[in-house]
């Protein structure tokens, strides 16, 4: 038997939108549901029994939906989403040509920051026979080692069900060095839906609707312009107003990134303070609302100012990183790391 060739790939597993990244330079986006069936009559009309990412979604009347990762990390007790993670990172090694039965995989994979040790066994666990060697390692580091801010420097990674700090020294973060709210893109979209419904009782919308106006309309601060959408009210197509009900909903995320912001710059010795305040990056889908980095900035000045900048590829900076690291790291420092 001929020996299996090895290919090293980086995993993002988001709330919303999973990612990878392959030595051979390919990648992928998915978003992070699985459908199945529901009956005989729905497997029929689809013509098949799974349905993987936006087109689960599209046939969600169809399937039984899952959205197995939950503020980042795989749902505990439920055998369903556990095989809807198979099925994410089984769709995501086809779209890039990799085959676990052909290929050897050693694999990297980022998680939010305090999630890393529940992470840890359930991955390894739902992951067993597609990844040969998995490393579990905090999605702001995957991010920081990936765009080479290693030194001095803050990531701020606003993801769909967290949003993850981590403080980089030169040195593998602690769990000091990082911190994890859940003040992120799910926090805005259920802010949002929970205004809409107060102020037009009447119309009819989804979360899916939410989600969509959000992405398309979302931003911080002062707006460019009105932001409309349409929808049904008894019936009927009409165009709401939402540009206040936005911008609140958007800006309710500030507050509690600038108590996380601040408490962990108040760890370090003084003399980092100022370092880090003007070495902040933004990376994560949230990151690309308009205006988000000037309002972190705004939140520096009681303190001397500071820099805050995003990534230049928000959605695939982390599993670069992913990719970087299995790509780099020797079998010592594999240990290592997984020991952490």
């Amino acid at each position: 038997m001929s020996k299996r060739e090895m290919m090293q790939v980086g995993i993002d597993l988001g709330t919303s939108q999973s990612a990878i990244s392959v030595s051979s330079g390919k990648e992928a986006v998915v978003s992070s549901y699985v459908g199945w069936a529901v009956d005989i009559v729905a497997r029929k009309a689809l013509g098949k029994k799974i349905l993987v990412g936006d087109e689960a979604i599209e046939n969600r009347t169809m399937v039984e939906l899952h959205r197995p990762l939950e503020r980042g990390t795989v749902k505990e007790g439920s055998k369903k989403d556990l095989e809807a993670v198979r099925e994410i990172v089984t769709y995501l090694l086809n779209e890039v040509g990799v085959d676990p039965k052909k290929q050897s995989i050693r694999g990297v994979v980022g998680v939010p920051a305090e999630a890393m040790r529940v992470s840890k066994v359930h991955l390894r666990e739902t992951l067993e026979g597609i990844i040969d060697r998995l490393l579990v390692i905090s999605e702001p580091f995957a991010v920081a080692y990936g765009i080479n801010a290693l030194v001095n420097s803050m990531i701020i990674d606003l993801g769909a069900g967290t949003t993850d700090f981590c403080l980089m020294l030169g040195r593998y973060p602690t769990e000091d060095d990082q911190k994890t709210i859940y003040a992120a893109g799910d926090y805005i979209d259920r802010q949002l839906e929970t205004v809409l419904r107060e102020r037009y009782p009447e119309a009819r919308f989804t979360i899916f609707m939410v989600r969509e106006w959000k992405e398309k309309y979302g931003f911080v601060g002062e707006p460019k312009r009105r932001v409309e959408v349409k929808t049904h009210v008894s019936g009927k197509p009409v165009i709401l107003d939402i540009t206040e009900e936005m911008k609140m909903a958007c800006e309710s995320i500030l507050m509690p990134i600038s108590e996380a912001l601040h408490d962990l710059i108040a760890r370090l010795d003084p003399e980092y303070h100022e370092k880090i305040r003007n070495n902040i990056y933004l990376s994560g889908r949230t990151s690309l609302l308009p205006g988000l980095p000037q309002a972190i900035e705004a939140m520096l000045e009681d303190v001397g100012g500071g820099k805050v900048k995003r990534v230049d590829d928000p959605s695939f900076a982390g599993v670069r990183g992913c990719l970087a690291v299995a790509k780099d790291a020797d079998d010592e420092e594999w240990e290592m790391l997984a020991g952490v």
